[in-house]
């Protein structure tokens, strides 16, 4: 995938499109992947089903009837776990074996070990990109909660723009994207994009967190636009449909922005048991989020 370089105006032109629900023009639908098929597909965290850095993750979401499986790399020391190439032909074979996909990768071990400070983690941000080919995804979440927030951290927020600088034209040129998870606002996380410079670099969007940081989440989709890789689906008060979170709101602000892609399930309340939760929601999401369009 052969990017083009996006100025901060055109990002807000991208925005201003969505926001005034156009229909998209061409010079608003060329950037990125996110308008290829016609749908949506869901797909569920690993370690929302206990079953971190496991590829009978895969047979769990079929059981459950998802579509994919974001995979985390796990912890360790000095290498991560996902890293090593016989575990990543686990999940290829199981993914075969189970017709599922794996749906993007997760940095979640940058909220202990943070990226704004710590020299491991710009191995292990070079080295996704690298797994991401390998298994056939082209999105990294890259987290920044607990002791990687940047929340007023200057400092370190600096320092994170400036290894993104150094990582992005490798992203880019495999076709992946990193997107960031935080606890900043649209306009924050644009202010980092712009300062990286590069469009491998974007937001992996979660409702439930921006909610409950305080933001309008439906205004922030269709301002953050074609900035947004990805999306997590949760609701930290009920199962999906009886919380705070508007999905059928979400979904037209989705529709603003041409978003055709993942939405992946980051189950918190499950009153039901696990996988009886887990059902429900994924069939609220089916009636929200259809396959086709």
């Amino acid at each position: 995938m052969k990017y083009s370089r996006m100025t901060r105006r055109e990002m807000m032109v991208n925005s201003a499109c969505a926001v005034a629900g156009f229909t998209l023009t061409t010079s608003c639908r060329s950037f990125g992947p996110l308008l290829s098929g016609r749908g949506f597909k869901i797909g569920v965290c690993d370690w929302t089903i206990g079953k971190r850095t496991d590829p009978a993750s895969l047979e769990m979401a079929k059981r459950l009837g998802l579509d994919g499986v974001q995979v985390d790399f796990g912890s360790g020391q000095n290498d991560l776990p996902l890293c090593n190439p016989e575990l990543q032909k686990k999940y290829i074979e199981a993914a075969k074996q189970h017709d599922v996909q794996v749906a993007s990768l997760a940095l979640g071990t940058l909220n202990n070990v943070p990226y704004k400070s710590d020299p491991r983690t710009e191995r292990w941000v070079s080295e996704s990109i690298d797994v991401c080919k390998a298994m056939g995804t082209n999105v990294v979440l890259m987290a920044f909660f607990g002791k990687g927030d940047l929340r007023n951290d200057k400092k370190g927020t600096e320092v994170v723009v400036e290894r993104l600088k150094r990582v992005a034209p490798k992203a880019e040129k495999a076709g992946v994207f990193l997107g960031i998870e935080s606890w900043l606002s649209a306009e924050q996380h644009l202010d980092i994009i712009d300062r990286v410079g590069s469009p491998a670099v974007k937001v992996y969007y979660d409702v439930a967190n921006s909610h409950k940081a305080g933001y309008d989440i439906y205004q922030e989709i269709r301002l953050l636009g074609k900035q947004i890789c990805e999306f997590h689906a949760k609701d930290y008060d009920d199962l999906y449909g009886k919380g705070t979170i508007a999905f059928e709101e979400v979904r037209r602000a989705m529709d603003d922005i041409g978003y055709r892609g993942w939405i992946v399930m980051e189950g918190v309340k499950m009153p039901l048991g696990l996988e009886e939760s887990m059902r429900y929601d994924a069939k609220y999401l089916r009636g929200v989020f259809p396959p086709r369009v």
